[in-house]
């Protein structure tokens, strides 16, 4: 068996094509499908379903495919790890976020970069729970910055780095007196510009709303957290923001940030990092600039408005 071989396979895997397959991989159609052929052969099973164009992988194929995609993830991890033993780190980090983190995630960049100057990284921000995890499994990604809740099940090594909390975001015009605090039930009455429905963030706040027994129906929905700013910024709206953006924007002028409390609502933010051992060169880089970071002093107070 050639790791020539399993690269063929990951990548009709990622492209769902031969001809494209064979142009990610710098050589002829006949001699991907030969290749993988060939792989078929010694293990004695067919991995691709074969008509007039790509169909799909049996099962059997599924499965090596996962196996594919772990040795040839380890053959470059030792790559690295040797690269680094010589050298120093190089090399890319592929590192991924929901919205709602990308300010740790940024936070982190700083000290793997300033510990690591050889390497570059590569933040894939806007990304939805699912893609997170499908991603770390297939080793698309070296790492990502997510709630714990959503990746409990799956075996990732998870590193905490801060408790999200939430604020709601409001114009000054809003109250004559602002609030020092407000509970979700009272955060309810306003006119809200939220997340979609299907991202994490938006999940987290209905479960809150939930506990205290009320629903809403927001006038306005985005998958963008400056986008709600934005909102808020430009009309009547009022929104619930983690407290972690606020670090990003400040509060805007002619805003306030006033804290939801009963309950206060926090969720678990962390790194992960696929389950392997021994841990990637660049995943413990990273680890090691999370000690270096300070993330949880740093979002623990809110900004003073400005």
């Amino acid at each position: 068996m050639l790791l020539r071989q399993l690269e063929y396979l990951v990548a009709l895997a990622r492209a769902r094509h031969f001809a494209k397959a064979a142009q990610a991989c710098y050589v002829s159609q006949p001699a991907l499908s030969e290749g993988i052929r060939k792989l078929e052969e010694e293990l004695g099973i067919p991995l691709v379903q074969r008509g007039r164009r790509f169909d799909g992988f049996t099962p059997e194929g599924e499965r090596v495919v996962l196996w594919a995609r772990r040795i040839l993830a380890d053959r470059d991890a030792m790559q690295d790890e040797i690269q680094a033993l010589q050298a120093g780190l190089s090399g890319r980090l592929r590192i991924g976020t929901v919205p709602t983190a990308a300010t740790a995630v940024a936070l982190l960049t700083q000290p793997f970069c300033a510990a690591n100057p050889l390497a570059t990284v590569q933040v894939f921000a806007d990304l939805q729970s699912v893609d997170i995890v499908n991603r770390l499994r297939t080793y698309e990604l070296d790492a990502a910055v997510t709630y714990h809740s959503t990746v409990v099940e799956h075996g990732f090594k998870f590193v905490p780095l801060y408790r999200e909390r939430y604020v709601l975001l409001i114009q000054r015009s809003a109250r004559e007196a602002r609030p020092d605090e407000i509970s979700w039930e009272d955060a309810a009455q306003y006119p809200l510009c939220l997340l979609h429905p299907g991202m994490q963030g938006r999940q987290v706040l209905e479960a809150a709303f939930e506990a205290v027994g009320v629903s809403v129906t927001p006038r306005v929905e985005t998958d963008s957290i400056a986008s709600l700013f934005a909102q808020v910024r430009a009309g009547q709206w009022a929104s619930i923001v983690p407290h972690a953006w606020l670090h990003v924007f400040g509060v805007p002028a002619g805003m306030h940030a006033v804290p939801l409390v009963r309950p206060t609502r926090t969720e678990r933010i962390g790194l992960v990092l696929p389950a392997r051992d021994p841990i990637s060169v660049i995943g413990q880089a990273l680890i090691d600039a999370v000690g270096q970071a300070g993330i949880a002093a740093t979002l623990e107070r809110l900004p003073d408005t400005p």
